[in-house]
């Protein structure tokens, strides 16, 4: 449909900071932001994208994990997680940044499909477990940078290619 630009800290935090609000119902304007949504995460090289990163306050994500179908997630939550791992982690809506969090090994999740149906996923040791915290984070305000283990060693992009 249409790639919508990503909006950024510190320009809107107000957005990104903001509790989304639940979809009470799955119409034509729904699969026009999923679609919205997938194609500006595809245009920006992401993995996941949270309808507040386009400044839409929505419960709605979706993950583009690489290899897989796009996925989108109505009224996204986390019902279980369980371990930790750390991991270096950008943002869409922080560019140019990467910044040492603390992920969950295991997580589930829950929500509802396009077809309104409801929807369980369980993921283990990989992207698609970091994707759905991170995302399921932006709808309920939470920015990665809220969760860097330590800031001093919160990157620019540029400093980390100069280490390799």
């Amino acid at each position: 449909m249409a790639i919508r630009p990503i909006i950024t800290l510190p320009k809107d935090a107000d957005v990104l900071r903001a509790v989304a609000r639940k979809v009470k119902r799955i119409d034509g304007s729904i699969h026009s932001l999923v679609e919205d949504l997938i194609d500006s995460m595809h245009a920006a090289g992401g993995v996941g994208l949270a309808a507040p990163q386009i400044g839409v306050s929505l419960k709605v994500i979706v993950l583009g994990i690489p290899g897989v179908e796009p996925l989108a997630l109505i009224n996204p939550e986390i019902v279980k997680r369980s371990g930790g791992r750390r991991m270096m982690e950008g943002c869409l809506s922080v560019p140019g940044y990467r910044g040492e969090v603390i992920r969950s090994q295991r997580v589930t999740a829950k929500a509802l499909g396009l077809d309104g149906r409801a929807i369980r996923i369980r993921a283990e040791d990989d992207l698609l477990a970091q994707a759905l915290e991170h995302e399921i984070n932006h709808v309920n305000g939470i920015v990665y940078i809220d969760q860097v283990r330590n800031p001093d060693r919160f990157l620019l992009l540029r400093d980390l290619e100069a280490e390799d």
